[in-house]
């Protein structure tokens, strides 16, 4: 009987540690580890991934801020989209534990199409956008 209950607990707790990883994470990174079978390989999947040793890191950090210093925005893309794009890399550079100190509203003020001229011109106007 201990046994059986001490099983029940032990599954339990399995299945507390994996919802509590999925909820952690991103919807990008949940794509990536939701065919995992076990919280132990998904944990060292994501120690894998975002550990890594310096080099490895360094070059992804570098790899993701020239992606971001490329992105411009698609004629059909809405502006949340576009932010949500850049605000996606910005956070995958902190996920490496490298700081990132570009403003992002600068990046989106620069490189959206001329069709929103006007109401950035407007913005920067009337709001302290720094």
């Amino acid at each position: 009987m201990a046994q059986i209950k001490y099983q029940k607990e032990k599954k339990t707790k399995k299945s507390k540690a994996k919802a509590c990883l999925f909820a952690s994470i991103s919807s990008t990174i949940f794509t990536r580890i939701m065919t995992l079978k076990s919280v132990y390989e998904i944990w060292n999947y994501l120690k894998s991934e975002y550990k890594g040793d310096e080099r490895v890191n360094g070059m992804r950090v570098l790899n993701l801020i020239q992606e971001f210093e490329l992105q411009r925005m698609k004629k059909s893309e809405s502006i949340k989209e576009y932010s949500d794009r850049l605000l996606d890399i910005a956070n995958r550079i902190r996920l490496l534990g490298s700081a990132f100190n570009n403003s992002i509203i600068e990046k989106i003020l620069v490189t959206v199409p001329e069709k929103f001229g006007a109401s950035i011109s407007a913005l920067e106007n009337t709001k302290d956008l720094t």
